[in-house]
């Protein structure tokens, strides 16, 4: 096996190890260790060998009262964890979590019971230290989903998704909304919501890697925002918008955008289409269609433009996390949980997976193979790849 990355997946709260093969596009399951509750997302340290995780017993129950972010330490030949310091209680559940570029500090979204951002100090062997206070009104926003420190690390840009209107309920706005961020504290910076924040529900963010180029998912209207930064802010209006759907016509229900994820060589960037809708069909809840793809487009190296160039089918149903591995080789995407679907008048389960694609020198995807995930009754909530720490 090619040593220098390592895949994890997260199932409910036990989190597996893969060995990957780049070069042939394969993965072997190995190890799993068990987390104190169900994953919600995990990041790694910038330079040392952790990797931190959030978990949460919302999910499969909604009293979210056991809610912790804990630290593992990444073995530097294997990738296998092994638990460092023990698990840190956070206040609310944790949907995002991010580490600062410079690695001193890490940082919780929370959208319920309130919306808020945690920071805790992380100490110098990587273990999670204590939480800083931060200011009492400070304004988060609806529906905080994504805390992103942007590489200057003088800003954090918490995105707010807000959400549709529903049940009689009027649509709440969404918005980015920037914090000054000085030593782990937070100060209010500037809120862009177009319109308000009507019709503006972004979901993740991604930055470009050599450029002050801000690509923005829309969860809610399947749509690529792009934002130019000037200094530690972003211009007020999007400098390009695009559609992420083939087939915007044919919209089916529960037709969402999901991550957000730019190549490291910083030509391409990578969105997801995620349906998984239902129908009653013959007595069960059977897939209704929509759109399961990977939308590619092309970036102009001199403006930061997007250009359309492919959907990739993901070859599964509702991608919630996909990744890229450091070399720029491979792109792995994971479906949450299985789904029947109708196989002409039959019905078959189309089970949660990771779907491989090689990925080519301008940036389109090759389906390679998938591996079915386990799941029993659990989701399939997370999944990333991580470089091996240097010897």
């Amino acid at each position: 096996m090619t040593r220098g990355v390592v895949l994890y997946s997260a199932v409910g709260d036990e989190l597996s190890r893969y060995e990957i093969d780049v070069t042939q596009a394969r993965l072997v399951k190995r190890e799993s260790v068990q987390l104190p509750a169900n994953a919600q997302y995990a990041w790694a340290h910038p330079v040392l060998p952790c990797l931190y995780i959030a978990t949460s017993n919302r999910g499969t129950d909604p009293r979210a009262d056991h809610n912790h972010v804990s630290a593992f330490r990444i073995d530097a030949t294997s990738g296998a964890l092994t638990p460092h310091g023990e698990p840190h209680r956070l206040r609310a559940r944790a949907v995002h979590i991010c580490v600062d570029p410079a690695g001193l500090h890490l940082l919780s979204a929370h959208n319920l019971p309130r919306p808020g951002i945690t920071i805790n100090r992380i100490d110098g062997d990587g273990t999670v230290g204590p939480e800083i206070p931060q200011p009492e009104d400070l304004d988060y926003g609806i529906y905080p989903h994504q805390v992103m420190v942007a590489p200057s690390n003088r800003t954090v840009i918490l995105v707010d998704r807000g959400n549709d209107a529903a049940h009689g309920k009027a649509e709440d706005p969404g918005a980015l909304r920037l914090f000054r961020f000085d030593a782990g504290r937070l100060s209010a910076l500037q809120v862009v919501a177009p319109d308000g924040g009507y019709g503006f529900g972004p979901r993740h963010l991604d930055f470009h890697p050599t450029r002050p180029w801000t690509y923005v998912s829309l969860e809610r209207q399947s749509r690529l925002y792009v934002y130019r930064r000037v200094g530690d802010r972003l211009e007020p209006e999007a400098a390009y918008t695009r559609d992420l759907l083939a087939h915007r016509e044919s919209l089916k229900p529960r037709q969402l955008g999901g991550a957000v994820h730019v190549h490291p060589n910083g030509r391409v960037v990578y969105l997801v289409n995620r349906a998984d809708g239902t129908v009653d069909y013959r007595g069960q809840k059977v897939f209704c269609g929509g759109e399961n793809s990977i939308a590619v487009f092309a970036i102009d190296p001199q403006t930061g433009q997007p250009t359309l160039i492919q959907h990739a089918d993901t070859h599964n149903v509702h991608v919630r996390t996909f990744a890229i591995d450091p070399s720029g080789q491979i792109l792995i995407a994971g479906s949450i949980k299985p789904l029947l679907v109708r196989d002409g008048d039959a019905v078959r389960t189309e089970p949660a997976s990771l779907s491989v694609f090689r990925i080519a020198g301008d940036g389109t995807l090759d389906f390679v193979r998938k591996y079915e995930v386990e799941t029993a009754g659990k989701i399939h909530y997370w999944m990333g790849m991580v470089p091996l720490p240097v010897h």
